[in-house]
């Protein structure tokens, strides 16, 4: 597929264990590859809605009658869906990763390979752009972001270089980024460091982990008892929150144990699926993907 290829693709549907007249949701639908699968296994009553905020997604919609395409991000899913009368469903698919099409359109400014403006808005709605990030955050918040959503122990000196940096002009494209924080590249190096600079401005940006957060915490009330949720994740992140909330129905600490030292959680965990190799081999930028399927409870 030109716009998407889509990661554990069959993987991540056999997770929904899919029943022909349930009602599913594709949260993350993209070039459509997932919402596809989807289709091909319901029957005539079943129902598939699909969310995505990026306004080019919109153009693969799926011309199915058993098919509505929600142009939102999926951190709304259960006020949208309570619009179209949708309480419980039988099972959620999300992958989390940005898109192949919002990495190779250049003028996104995702990716690291080309010279575009500073922008990494999923949604043109979004307020904030890599521009303002760069240009505008302050020393501390700048650092902390890099540290935190970066995983860069040295956000400290990143950040104080790029704010010593646009005193003297604006920092306004990725090449000039790049070309900012050049003593801090080695070639051995760069595009992995690049990359984790890259996507701690993203999130940022996106405000995905918020967004991840917001969604999870929907899944327990919408999915009917012994319900699939099926989540592929591509970085440390985004996995961490999906295997904590599953595991315990919370993002940090620890749930509370009864009088009988007993805990109630949402989920029933699965097995962690990681692409084969011939996945891989076909679609690099499957490699860091792990699928965590749960049952609802």
């Amino acid at each position: 597929m030109s716009y998407h290829n889509p990661v554990l693709l069959f993987e991540s549907v056999d997770g929904l264990e899919i029943v022909p007249n349930g009602i599913y949701v594709d949260v993350t639908f993209g070039g459509g590859g997932h919402s596809k699968e989807i289709l091909k296994r319901l029957g005539a009553d079943g129902k598939l809605f699909a969310f995505d905020q990026d306004e080019d997604a919109l153009k693969n919609t799926i011309d199915d009658e058993r098919f509505i395409l929600i142009h939102e991000n999926f951190r709304y899913v259960k006020r949208f869906l309570k619009f179209y009368g949708i309480k419980k469903v039988n099972g959620i698919l999300a992958d989390l990763g940005v898109s192949s099409h919002q990495f190779d359109e250049a003028s996104r400014g995702f990716s690291t390979r080309f010279d575009a403006e500073l922008d990494m808005r999923m949604s043109k709605k979004t307020e904030i752009s890599a521009y303002q990030v760069i240009n505008k955050y302050p020393e501390e918040k700048l650092s902390n972001l890099l540290f935190l959503y970066g995983e860069l122990r040295n956000a400290r000196a990143l950040a104080k270089q790029i704010v010593e940096s646009r005193v003297e002009k604006p920092v306004k494209t990725s090449f000039e980024l790049k070309q900012v924080l050049q003593r801090f590249l080695p070639k051995s190096k760069e595009h992995k460091i690049l990359a984790q600079i890259f996507q701690a401005v993203r999130i940022e940006v996106n405000q995905e982990l918020e967004a991840l957060k917001d969604f999870l915490m929907q899944t327990e009330e919408l999915l009917e008892t012994g319900a699939k949720l099926s989540v592929i994740s591509y970085h440390s992140l985004e996995d961490r929150l999906v295997k904590r909330y599953i595991r315990s129905g919370m993002f940090e600490g620890e749930p509370e144990k009864d009088f009988y030292g007993n805990i109630t959680v949402p989920f029933k965990k699965g097995k962690l699926i990681t692409p084969s190799q011939e996945e891989i081999k076909i679609n690099n930028r499957a490699r860091s993907a792990k699928l965590r399927i749960a049952t609802k409870l």
